[in-house]
């Protein structure tokens, strides 16, 4: 059985500060309303090759018909738009939708991290912004 001392606390605790290291601080969730549907963005993973964003659709006024891998752009430390690799989660339709949306990681890595939703019907694309730790 591995022992924790306060010395093996002392080494290891910079990994937990390190950027996309497991310990790293998650960045908080984001929410947009606009005509009667709220849009959270999250994001989950940004260690590796490919960044995770958890996506959560909700609305009483109309289906949800959204294709998140066509709306969706991730914005590069350059200011190009970068479209999304994959999209796992609930098919278009109903009141009520929920995903995560993967990028490519972006290098270099940005000091701000913008993602873009295009919806139908929406005169300008949704932006989440967060400061990168």
């Amino acid at each position: 059985m591995f022992k924790l001392t306060l010395r093996t606390v002392v080494l290891l605790a910079p990994l937990a500060l390190w950027p996309g290291s497991p310990g790293a601080a998650e960045l908080p969730a984001q929410s947009s309303v606009e005509a009667g549907v709220t849009l959270k963005a999250a994001p989950r993973s940004l260690a590796g090759a490919q960044w995770e964003f958890e996506l959560v659709f909700d609305t009483h006024v109309q289906a949800l018909e959204d294709d998140p891998l066509s709306g969706a752009v991730l914005i590069a430390a350059d200011g190009s738009a970068v479209a999304p690799v994959a999209w796992q989660g609930d098919p278009p339709g109903g009141h009520h939708r929920k995903g995560v949306l993967r990028f490519k990681a972006l290098e270099p890595r940005p000091a701000v991290l913008e993602l873009r939703i295009r919806r139908a019907g929406e005169a300008a694309p949704r932006a989440f912004r967060w400061t990168m730790p």
